[in-house]
């Protein structure tokens, strides 16, 4: 790796330098079996030709192949880099403790039965990391399977790993894994796609270092073309984010696959590497608005990394594309749609260029389906493909053909791979047909140029779907801006009743009913007197978070004597509900007029911090669960963008004879919630459900607000 100036987090901690770059190692538990953990250690060592220093730890061998051993880790020299701790769980922090004596600067733990195994092996580790950080040894592990450095040579893994000699002039892509093998089967998905490999480390439990401190390091180093992650949980997010800012900002993309979306996904990663269970959902709000890419499955980790290896900085636009098929063309329609893919509509010029590349009766468009005329003319192939690219919202191309003979197969790469060795954009090459095998020029030239090469346009669109996404992330990075602060605080501590949230939204510009407080009946029908029929009344009380469950919300009253009986019988269903709460007073407002109920919110994650919802209102989002979330800093156009995402976007148009809601009110009240959120940092919660939203304009029907 790269010598290159520390970053900020990468000094703050033990240095990592000597566990990922040892002048000298030192194996603990070393054995001469090939097959066994020690002999592992060493096999591999030795296999890529170490140079530095190897001292073994035996206490039942005085020399293992040749190699003279000690009996225990004080018999070491002084200063030495690493040790790898190939000892039981139960003498793990001893031994720890003894390379400390020694002057050791890192160990590698391999063995398990600590955070993932329950609460005991949890302290376990919780000890071994507090005299790691007092020692200020950088620890890897425990339960992981270590790392292999291939651009210094140096496999720190007890896992067979092949030798590869780095090629001159390549990028690579560096793994950094919670799991070993997945750690182990991102590295084999790479190499077997042509593709080099730097670090590969697989961190297990994280006791001391993380996913974010090896980012921190891998993002100095320009060689460094993407970084693929997994992991089950990011237990320090301020330093994930930083490091995955610095990695933007070094223009080395991230493709990260975190499981625990579902309930079982979340035990799972705590029994794998004793990951604690956090809010998935926020997690990826903050993450995906940090431009990383996220992916749901491993062919998409592997396949996104072929591409953004490629092409880290794709420019945000619409897919296009070109085949040979008319039945691709049309299952491509069909998965775009579901997928969330957008496919360009060509402009009049494109169109006109491409049907100069085809007879007449050929219908031009976007996917654009060549048919048999390759067959006359191979350069097809590569015209139609840079005729494409030149259109300006086309963001990437995807070219999908069958192969053909070995001659049209090699007619096909010839007339490609020179218009993908000039695009500054993404261009995939699929050749369908499952495993059934292609010609080896062919095969030797696709892999020679690095274009991103796939066997099914199922798996090439689904990884461009998340490059689009990517790509755009990325673009509005360079556009946001910090959102301005709120003078506004909301009052009190815990839940802050309705009627006090209300003068927060009021104050923060956000359109409320017209209301007045009243503490006696004689009070409200003044006040509904003022107002207009028909009126709502509402109990008021910080401890009445659900008032309607108490029955203290009475719509639709037309007239005083309708509100006195309505008084009368809220009053005497509160009591009976929840006796000896003393109300603030009942709220009469305006009774609103009908429109579409949405529901926005906001709340701050103790890890992430604060985000915002919006999503259809009442009792749909529970019932659906249609809604996005957002981070707090998001922009009016963001969330317009995400309404339009809902799967009851329909409703927002103009459905059934109701007009078009106004989407921009919906928009103003998110973003000023998220304000909110980042200037007064006390706030925990925010419900505003319904936002009742009309033809022109939003009303806010409802308010809860917690604090701490």
């Amino acid at each position: 790796m790269a010598d290159a100036v520390p970053s900020p987090l990468a000094v703050a901690g033990p240095d990592i330098d000597r566990l990922l770059r040892p002048r000298s190692i030192a194996i603990v538990g070393a054995q001469p079996e090939p097959t066994s953990i020690g002999g592992g250690v060493l096999g591999n060592l030795e296999a890529f030709g170490y140079s530095g220093a190897i001292h073994l730890v035996s206490r039942s061998k005085d020399e293992i192949r040749g190699r003279p051993c000690v009996k225990t880790i004080g018999d070491l020299p002084a200063g030495i880099d690493v040790a790898v701790l190939i000892v039981p769980q139960a003498a793990i922090l001893e031994s720890v403790r003894a390379c400390a004596e020694r002057g050791i600067g890192a160990v590698v733990v391999f063995a398990s039965g600590f955070a993932e195994a329950g609460e005991e092996g949890r302290l376990l580790q919780d000890e071994l990391a507090r005299f790691c950080g007092e020692a200020n040894i950088a620890l890897l592990g425990p339960n992981c399977m270590g790392y292999t450095n291939y651009p210094d040579g140096i496999p720190l893994t007890f896992e067979p790993v092949e030798v590869r000699a780095p090629a001159a002039g390549r990028r690579r892509v560096a793994v950094v894994a919670q799991s070993g093998a997945t750690a182990a089967n991102i590295r084999f998905a790479m190499h077997a796609r042509g593709i080099e490999t730097s670090l590969v480390v697989a961190t297990g439990n994280e006791a001391v270092l993380g996913a974010e401190h090896f980012i921190d390091v891998l993002v100095r180093d320009p060689q460094n073309a993407a970084i693929g992650v997994y992991v089950e949980q990011i237990r320090n997010p301020p330093l994930f984010v930083a490091a995955a800012r610095r990695a933007r900002a070094a223009g080395i993309p991230l493709v990260l696959l975190h499981p625990g979306s579902s309930a079982k996904g979340r035990a799972a990663a705590q029994s794998h590497t004793g990951a604690l269970a956090g809010d998935h959902a926020v997690m990826q709000t903050i993450l995906r608005d940090e431009a990383i890419a996220l992916v749901e499955t491993t062919d998409e980790l592997f396949d996104v990394l072929a591409i953004l290896s490629r092409f880290p900085a794709p420019p945000p636009g619409k897919a296009g594309v070109v085949t040979n098929s008319g039945a691709i063309r049309g299952l491509c329609f069909d998965f775009c749609e579901r997928i969330g893919l957008e496919l360009a509509t060509l402009t009049p010029e494109i169109e006109a260029e491409m049907q100069a590349l085809v007879p007449p009766y050929v219908h031009v468009d976007n996917p654009f389906d060549i048919g048999t005329v390759g067959f006359a003319n191979p350069a097809i192939y590569g015209t139609s493909a840079a005729v494409l690219l030149k259109q300006h919202d086309v963001g990437m191309a995807l070219l999908s053909y069958a192969g053909g003979s070995p001659k049209m197969q090699i007619a096909k790469s010839d007339a490609i791979l020179p218009v993908y060795a000039q695009s500054t954009k993404p261009v995939i090459l699929n050749i369908i047909g499952d495993d059934y095998p292609l010609d080896d020029r062919f095969m030797a030239d696709v892999r020679a140029s690095g274009i991103p090469f796939f066997r099914s346009p199922e798996r090439a669109l689904r990884a461009m779907a998340v490059v689009a996404a990517y790509a755009e992330a990325l673009a509005a990075t360079d556009e946001t801006r910090p959102a301005p602060a709120v003078a506004v605080r909301v009052p009190g501590s815990g839940v802050v009743a309705e009627y006090r949230g209300k003068r927060v939204l009021a104050d923060l510009g956000i359109a409320v009913p017209r209301g007045e407080m009243a503490t006696t009946v004689e009070d409200a029908a003044a006040a509904a007197g003022r107002i207009g029929y028909p009126v709502v009344i509402k109990a008021q009380a910080a401890a009445l978070a659900h008032k309607s469950d108490v029955g203290g919300v009475v719509v639709g009253i037309a007239d005083e004597a309708a509100l006195r009986a309505a008084w009368d019988r809220m009053q005497t269903s509160v009591a009976a509900a929840r006796p000896g709460l003393a109300l603030d007073g009942v709220l009469v407002e305006e009774m609103a007029r009908p429109g579409l109920e949405m529901v926005v919110g906001a709340r701050r994650d103790p890890q992430w911090g604060p985000v915002v919802l919006v999503g259809l209102g009442g009792v749909w989002i529970e019932a659906l669960k249609d809604a996005r979330l957002l981070p707090a800093s998001t922009t009016r156009e963001r969330v317009i963008a995400e309404l339009g995402r809902l799967k009851a976007a329909t409703l927002l148009g103009p459905f059934r004879g109701q007009p078009r809601r106004d989407v921009g009110a919906i928009a103003d009240v998110v973003v000023a919630l998220g304000r909110l959120m980042l200037s007064d940092p006390s706030i925990r919660e925010v419900d505003v459900n319904p936002l009742m939203v009309g033809a022109a304009g939003a009303v806010a029907l409802d308010a809860l607000f917690v604090k701490d």
